[in-house]
Order: structure tokens, then sequence, then C-alpha cells
């Protein structure tokens, strides 16, 4: 088990675009682990590689009992309908605003063996898939906010970090009473 310190708001990588995943090798499953891994550590939907700091295109999205999406050179195929949800980020902690994204989308991926297949998806599954394929891209939630919301949130973030140096966010072991 491997859980990775999460890159804040602030930290460059998340506003890089992450490159494409030549060929699913060791690297490439242990990144998935260390995705879920850390997920699950910080009670998150997903987390995007840039999120952790290695700029390749590879994403996870846990969505209640069903098994983890893996996200692999993610393209979005098509996209219907809207729906606003408050929307939050592992990188940006206790900052949430309600963001407008498509309802329905499917979403094309490459497997764990190397294929490529399509998934559907509706509602908050979709929209945890969007959130991460941003990340991919470089692109944060509050990016699809006015900038007057925006500005809010980005000061209320710097007043909430007002102490705090870095943009790095360490965390525990679920379980380990830390």
């Amino acid at each position: 088990m491997t859980i990775r310190p999460i890159h804040l708001l602030g930290s460059p990588v998340l506003r890089e675009r992450a490159k494409d995943v030549e060929e699913i090798d060791d690297d490439v499953r242990e990144l998935i682990q260390d995705l879920l891994d850390t997920t699950f550590a910080d009670d998150g939907l997903g987390l995007a590689a840039n999120q952790i700091g290695v700029t390749r295109q590879v994403a996870v999205v846990v969505h209640g009992d069903e098994p983890p999406l893996y996200l692999i050179n993610p393209t979005i195929i098509e996209q219907e309908g809207k729906s606003k949800d408050e929307e939050g980020c592992l990188s940006i902690p206790d900052i949430f605003a309600s963001v407008e994204r498509p309802a329905r989308l499917v979403v094309e991926t490459t497997t764990l063996e190397g294929t490529r297949e399509r998934v559907e998806a509706e509602e908050i599954k979709a929209r945890a898939i969007l959130h991460e394929i941003d990340h991919l891209n470089g692109v944060l939630f509050i990016d699809h906010l006015s900038p007057l919301k925006r500005r809010m949130l980005l000061k209320k973030w710097k007043k909430q970090r007002k102490d705090q140096v870095g943009y790095l966010k360490h965390l525990t072991p679920v379980g380990s009473g830390n």
C-alpha cells in the first residue's frame, strides 16, 4: 500500500496536461494502485495522476459498490444533458461549489490489458469521470465557475492556508489512528 502526498492548488503540476501512456506496464499498474490507495485514504471519489505529481494520462474513479474505474488515455466520445451539483476536490480541500456538467457521457479508455473499451456513466459517476479528465488536462473544477465565484473561493482558500507552507498534503493510512 502506497499512499502518496496530494498536490494542492498552487502546485504547478496541477496545471500541466498529462502525457499519454504508451504502454500498459508494471509502472502503470503500480500508479493505479497508488491512486486507489490515496483516494481511499482521503475518502475521495477519484484521483488523477497529476494530483500525486505524475503527469501521465491515468486516473481512477471509485463509485459506490462498483469496481473502480481506471481511466488510461481517456477520450470523451459523447456527452448529453445537463446536471448541476456541488463539487469538491482533494487538491482543494474544504472548498465546494456548484458546477454544471453533462448528465451522461460515454468515455473510451484503455484497459489494463491494453485494449480500448467504452464506458457509459450518468450523474455522479459521469461528474467524477469528467472531473478527473479535467485534471489530466490541467483544468480544475474552479475553472468552470464565474470569475466572481472563483475569486470568492480563492480568497477563502488563501485564508484557510494563511500559515501553511508548500503545496503537498500528506495523508495517513485509513484506520492508522493518526
